[in-house]
């Protein structure tokens, strides 16, 4: 059974924020996490509950960071970017995606 990926509306900005062959690699990437949810790392402390996928584009490394919802079957990724500052960007990302707790996402 397949897992379905949502991205959240700041991913999908940071999504079409990428060059095209940046794009190119994250579609790749994510991708993989409709029958591999569990393919990125798993994250500590703060992130604690949370994956991180890592893809490389000839500009650099970049990571994408995401929940597995099981009782969705579902991916919901909040933030794709560069490696630069990703954690630190995660947390913040986090706490709010945390808040909101939409049954939807």
């Amino acid at each position: 059974m397949t897992y379905d990926i949502r991205l959240t509306k700041r991913a999908d900005k940071d999504f079409s924020q990428l060059g095209k062959v940046e794009k190119q690699k994250a579609v790749q990437a994510l991708g993989k996490l409709k029958n591999e949810p569990y393919a990125g790392h798993t994250l500590f402390g703060k992130l604690s509950g949370v994956r991180s996928l890592e893809f490389s584009a000839p500009g650099g490394a970049y990571r994408a960071a995401y929940v597995v919802r099981e009782d969705l079957r579902r991916c919901v990724v909040f933030l794709v970017g560069p490696h630069e500052n990703f954690y630190a960007l995660a947390e913040r990302r986090y706490e709010a995606l945390k808040k909101l707790q939409k049954p939807e996402a």
